[in-house]
């Protein structure tokens, strides 16, 4: 048989001509914001209103029905020039801590204006000299001001230390349960006006939220989802959704598929008919500068006119970097007179003179003081993750398991992972002689295909065997991995076929700098979720579309289809598996054994974890259990940090799965092997 191994290191010699994976995201969110119209009536406007915050509340998993209680706590305060700031702690969520700082200004008399201050990606959060500025200048005007920590920020942290970031890994361990950081920040910030209701000090009228950078996008969440905000000011943040693709953005600011309901410039014209000022630098980065920002207005003007509310919008640019400046916050200032007290005429306000604190001060749990119980990110979403996994039992009877195998796929494919495309045909082209190909798995999107060439007894009908390995890391420089040439030694009759698939986006055809912290993929795996579409679901459509073209050329699909992945790349064998009936075995090699974790994932691919899928689907071994009752490799496990389980934890984590193979009489088929041994998964394979 002519082997795959010796072929590959032609493709050295060969042009790698990376594919345009940004074009095919933008193509893809341009077809689906091409029909959007400003209203042309208030009550079109209150339909589609209705509807967007409905389409929001999905995306962002859903706030709970009934409200916990706020159980305020103390921690000290801080006696200044003018104002007193109060160190304080509030339940937003059974078990979760929300700290912050109230700054209550000298004197009693009336009820005052409050302003809700949300800090953004500054190391220190709320205790940050840049975040405090804002703050001190606002109380010593008169403003109540309350300034909390987002969740996994500041005090908030998985440590203890200020300046530990909340995306990247951290933030990825909500995406499973389906409950993204956007939307829990939005929720949280309901509760900081909850708690804000709490004080004799506050009118409750008047209510106003500002931030940037990251703390804008709260701001502009909050301000459209919950009326009670009636002065909105997102600094430095607002530009489009559209513009994300191309950047590096933070979880925090992603809004899982809402390229496929909104724009941006609709969620600001849900602020509506309450003010609204945008403010942008014109030295930003491209998702948020001036023109990208105009965009969005220009949608949501309109609907502040419909209100006959012309002068409650504004846009203030700055020559500016990114930034919350003197300049911005004493248009801030100013603003928030007008719409929260009815004063001025919303030009900007001099700033007072102030002294900024050591943030250690400012702490509600200085130093390593906070409690070692305390609920960061990812032991929330541990907890939320074990909550919804009591309500994934798979029913008793061949026919309930069928009943549920189809209902969790169909609901794999639908919600889970945005859909897949219409078939056809699988343009291709071949890369040097017959070693391997490009091919375009949809219209823009490009993926590899590398193999050597057709054994003679592969070419009849009825008979051979493929296996694809799918490898999500492939280069000329890595050479073929140890699972590649275990699978090459496994398979020796002239009648197998071995291929590697490097699906878009990955490998020779991954996007350049992807990387953010812990997530090689981190760029391009936002961009998916913007369009509704995660990398899972796209990296296991290449792979059937791979099959697709195998039927569609000289050479057809045989009757055995083996499908193997290691490490990350086994979750998309798994998910090509459960969706695509035509993979008669597949296998998962030192692969995550769980989506549950209370620690940030570590030597994971953010694309790997789509939206809700532990909640609507289950765990690993439920996504295995789709594919019963044909077989399934599991060769060792790996936890949260990619550290190899074992054989009994990765045994105990797939026992769901088992349980499946047992009941259908098939337990042969279901197969573990303590560790990720490569050619233990051959000859299991075979």
């Amino acid at each position: 048989m002519p082997r795959l191994l010796p072929l590959l290191a032609l493709l050295a010699l060969t042009p790698t001509a990376r594919a345009d994976y940004l074009a095919f995201v933008r193509a893809q969110a341009a077809e689906l914001r091409k029909a959007d119209k400003v209203p042309n009536s208030v009550a079109e406007w209150d339909a589609r209103a209705k509807q967007l915050r409905a389409d929001l509340l999905s995306a962002w998993g859903g706030f709970p029905i009934e409200k916990c209680p706020l159980d305020p706590q103390d921690h000290g305060e801080l006696k200044r020039d003018g104002y007193t700031v109060k160190k304080v702690s509030f339940q937003t969520r059974p078990g979760v801590r929300m700290p912050a700082n109230l700054y209550l200004p000298d004197g009693g008399g009336p009820k005052r204006a409050a302003i809700l201050q949300v800090h953004g990606h500054w190391k220190g959060a709320k205790q940050d000299p840049v975040v405090q500025a804002r703050c001190i200048g606002a109380a010593k005007l008169g403003f109540v001001v309350l300034c909390v920590d987002a969740f996994g920020a500041g005090e908030r942290a998985v440590g203890t230390a200020l300046g530990e970031y909340h995306g990247d890994t951290t933030a990825a361990t909500l995406l499973p349960v389906g409950l993204p950081l956007s939307g829990l920040q939005v929720y949280e910030n309901m509760r900081a006006v909850d708690y804000l209701l709490t004080l004799p000090q506050v009118d409750g009228s008047k209510i106003g939220i500002t931030g940037a950078s990251g703390g804008g996008n709260q701001t502009m969440y909050a301000g459209a989802y919950d009326e009670r905000f009636k002065a909105v000011v997102p600094v430095c943040s607002v530009g489009n959704y559209q513009a994300y693709l191309g950047a590096a953005c933070c979880l925090c600011e992603v809004v899982p598929g809402a390229l496929k309901f909104t724009e941006e410039g609709a969620v600001l014209g849900l602020v509506a008919p309450r003010a609204l000022m945008v403010v942008n630098a014109t030295r930003d980065a491209p998702q948020f500068s001036v023109d990208e920002a105009r965009r969005s207005l220009a949608f949501a003007r309109p609907v502040f006119d419909l209100f006959r509310k012309p002068g409650a919008v504004r846009h203030a640019v700055f020559d500016s970097g990114h930034d919350y400046s003197k300049a911005m916050r004493e248009e801030m200032y100013g603003w928030m007179a007008l719409h929260l007290r009815g004063e001025g005429d919303g030009t900007p306000i001099p700033e007072p003179a102030f002294k900024t604190e050591d943030p250690e001060a400012l702490r509600c749990w200085p130093g390593d003081t906070r409690p070692k119980d305390y609920m960061t990110i990812p032991r929330f979403a541990a907890t939320e993750g074990k909550r919804l996994l009591q309500s994934h039992a798979i029913p008793d009877g061949q026919v309930s398991r069928k009943t549920w195998a189809d209902q969790r796929r169909k609901t794999l494919i639908e919600k889970t992972l945005g859909g897949f495309p219409k078939g056809g045909e699988v343009p291709s082209k071949y890369n040097t002689g017959d070693i391997g190909l490009r091919f375009n798995p949809e219209p823009g999107a490009t993926a590899r295909a590398l193999f050597g060439p057709i054994p003679d007894d592969a070419r009849e009908p009825g008979k051979g065997r493929l296996v694809v390995v799918v490898d999500l890391d492939w280069s000329q420089q890595r050479g073929p991995t140890s699972l590649l040439k275990a699978l090459e030694a496994g398979f020796k009759d002239n009648a197998t076929r071995v291929v590697v698939v490097t699906p878009r986006a990955t490998g020779v055809e991954a996007w350049p700098n992807d990387r953010v912290g812990r997530s090689p993929d981190h760029n391009s795996a936002e961009w998916g979720l913007w369009i509704g579409r995660p990398q899972l679901g796209q990296w296991a459509y290449d792979v059937s579309r791979f099959l697709d073209m195998t039927e569609q050329g000289r050479w057809r699909r045989p009757p055995e289809v083996v499908v193997v992945g290691e490490g990350p790349a086994g979750l998309v064998a798994l998910t090509a598996a459960a969706t695509d009936p035509r993979i008669t075995k597949v296998a998962a090699v030192g692969t995550l054994a769980s989506f549950v974790t209370d620690v940030p994932y570590q030597n994971q691919r953010l694309g790997t974890f789509a939206p809700g899928i532990l909640r609507d689907v289950g765990d690993v071994a439920h996504l295995a259990a789709l594919t019963a009752p044909r077989r399934v490799v599991i060769a060792g496990g790996v936890g949260p940090t990619g550290a190899p389980l074992p054989g009994g934890a990765v045994r105990e984590a797939y026992r769901p799965a088992r349980e499946v193979w047992d009941a259908l009489g098939a337990r042969n088929e279901f197969v573990i092997v303590d560790e990720a041994d490569a050619a233990r998964v051959a000859e299991a394979l075979r």
